[in-house]
């Protein structure tokens, strides 16, 4: 019966002009998407030594974990519009001058199941659960935005709390992992953007992969969604969010096309270390790759994510290894980007 009341949904794919997409070269694999720079391995800066030294910016309850930032930010006058909350992990509420409010990355509770329960069997894989968002707060949502399909950045549970209200901003290939409830899917290709309100939101790279099936050896969905960050654009400010990537050129390309970026929101957390595997590297950015990537893109402010008391820990040693170590190189590399820490909930206008 609930077949039945099936409400078909309304999918777009945003035509521009401007539209970049990469395909695989791999035989019988043409249809896949692929990174702009896939050879890519020339990683600028490489911490080897004394990378999580103590510091008194970061109290915890154990050993970089369970951690609170408790050092001061510095002041950032930028009068771009933006006011940025960080839910955790990848998840963030932008809310601007002109009273848009989008979404980004929104997930609420552990992965889809089955892969949920799946986690449960396996210590370490849960997260803990991330505060609650007020549901009067997500009801004046007026659009989604998601950065790839991988089950820490998007959540067919939430979608279906989130309902058919506001517009979703995905990838291409994306719109058929939506059940049929009549929802508004925007499907966009690298560098096409879409307006909501006064905000112009463009897709564009990321250095990434995806697939939602998890089985060894069969690749049926590898790499048949995009994958991308976001360019939201406002009044002639704009905030970058990169999505999961890891770093290559890309960085330059965007700030070819849209100038020197006012707010970066990028991830430094999930990378290459003595605990994951070697080819984390490629798809996530160490702290100080984000802080390489934050030059390329002439970033006025940043907000780095993906530590956290409520993260997947993918790769990490602890909860806030990630913060610790970016703590350290921004010392060591000596960047004059101003770097705004926040703890999960937290919120900053810029």
């Amino acid at each position: 019966m609930l077949i039945g009341c099936a409400t078909p949904n309304r999918t777009t794919r945003v035509d521009d002009s401007n539209a970049v997409v990469m395909y695989s070269d791999e035989v019988g694999y043409e249809d896949r998407f692929s990174n702009l720079y896939d050879d890519f391995r020339d990683y600028p800066v490489t911490c080897t030594d004394d990378c999580y030294p103590a510091s008194a910016d970061i109290k915890c309850e154990s050993d970089m974990q369970n951690c609170q930032f408790v050092g001061s930010n510095p002041q950032v006058n930028l009068r771009a519009g933006f006011t940025v909350t960080w839910l955790g992990h990848a998840s963030f509420i932008l809310n601007t001058t002109g009273g848009e409010q989008i979404l980004i990355d929104p997930v609420f509770g552990q992965f889809d199941w089955p892969v949920n329960w799946a986690f449960r069997l396996a210590e370490g894989f849960s997260r803990n659960e991330p505060a609650e968002v007020d549901e009067v707060k997500l009801a004046q949502t007026d659009a989604i935005v998601y950065s790839h399909i991988h089950y820490d950045h998007f959540n067919k549970a939430d979608i279906a709390e989130l309902g058919t209200k506001p517009a979703y901003l995905v990838p291409l290939g994306f719109a058929e992992h939506f059940p049929d409830r009549g929802y508004t899917i925007n499907e966009m290709a690298w560098y096409t953007n879409k307006k909501i309100g006064k905000t112009s939101i463009h897709f564009v790279p990321a250095h990434h992969f995806s697939n939602r099936i998890w089985v060894p050896y069969l690749y049926e969905d590898d790499n048949a969604t995009l994958w991308g960050g976001w360019v939201f654009e406002h009044e002639g400010k704009t905030l970058f969010f990169a999505g999961d990537t890891g770093y290559s050129p890309h960085f330059k390309d965007i700030k070819a096309r849209f100038g020197d970026i006012d707010v970066c929101l990028l991830p430094i957390a999930s990378y290459f270390s003595e605990t994951s595997p070697k080819w984390y590297r490629k798809v996530h950015t160490t702290p100080e790759d984000a802080i390489v990537a934050a030059e390329d893109l002439g970033c006025k402010v940043v907000v780095p994510w993906g530590y956290g008391n409520a993260s997947w820990m993918m790769g990490d040693k602890t909860s806030h290894s990630a913060l610790f170590r970016l703590m350290n190189m921004k010392q060591k590399l000596n960047t004059s980007v101003p770097w705004v820490i926040l703890n999960e909930g937290g919120q900053v206008s810029f």
